[in-house]
């Protein structure tokens, strides 16, 4: 029973979203995702980091969910920028249950357990000084007090952070949850959202205690990645 954790599958099969604006690397990604989630098993476990559909509602997802619940392995859900559909937990689980998508969690406001570790998240979100507004500021300050949530529901376990936009790169820091990862004493960060050009701003390496990695589908060549070789 192996973690995995990949973002941005950026699936469209209802919609008209083709991703090759980002570099003929998303030429046909569905089969690539098909061929990286062959090394899963069923007993294991992805965490899908943002950015899963294109679709608008719920009802537009049902045929990326579909795709998603055909590859091996339990999968747990963080909201991403363009997830448009994210709905309220009660509504997602809902829509979950009745079309039989049973290998699907949310990290929403609380923590997944697995083994030792307790698995945290949130959406996360861009802040500037010189650059973000008052909504964004609130954006952001939602998102910080979620992430807590997430920590506190972890209690003594080891956590691990999903996040869809990066807390940290060349050029950016998030001083709101930076400061939860080192007061709660994270030692890795995954995030995603960072494509084609913008792999190169990606921070994958420590700061302040915290390891960072950069997993979205097209830097890890769509082969998600397995968290219990990487871990220290």
């Amino acid at each position: 029973m192996s973690l995995f954790a990949i973002g941005d599958l950026h699936l469209s099969f209802s919609a008209d979203k083709p991703m090759d604006v980002f570099g003929s690397v998303w030429n046909n990604h569905p089969q690539k995702l098909m061929e990286g989630f062959s090394a899963l098993t069923v007993e294991d476990t992805c965490v899908l980091c943002g950015d899963l559909s294109w679709g608008m509602r719920l009802e537009d997802c049902r045929e990326d969910f579909a795709f998603i619940h055909t590859l091996p392995g339990k999968k747990i859900l963080v909201k991403g920028n363009h997830d448009y559909w994210w709905s309220t937990a009660a509504k997602i689980n809902s829509f979950l249950q009745e079309n039989g998508f049973s290998d699907f969690s949310l990290l929403h406001n609380n923590c997944i357990p697995f083994g030792e570790y307790a698995l945290c998240g949130t959406r996360g979100w861009f802040y500037e000084e010189e650059k973000g507004d008052a909504h964004d500021q609130k954006l952001l300050a939602r998102e910080v007090l979620r992430l807590k949530a997430s920590l506190d529901a972890a209690g003594d376990r080891k956590k691990l952070v999903f996040l869809h936009y990066p807390p940290i790169t060349r050029n950016y820091r998030c001083e709101g949850i930076l400061s939860l990862l080192q007061e709660y004493e994270v030692r890795y960060c995954f995030y995603g959202h960072l494509h084609a050009k913008s792999h190169a701003v990606a921070w994958n390496g420590w700061h302040n205690g915290t390891c960072f990695r950069l997993i979205s589908a097209d830097f890890l060549n769509f082969n998600p990645l397995r968290l219990d070789t990487f871990l220290l």
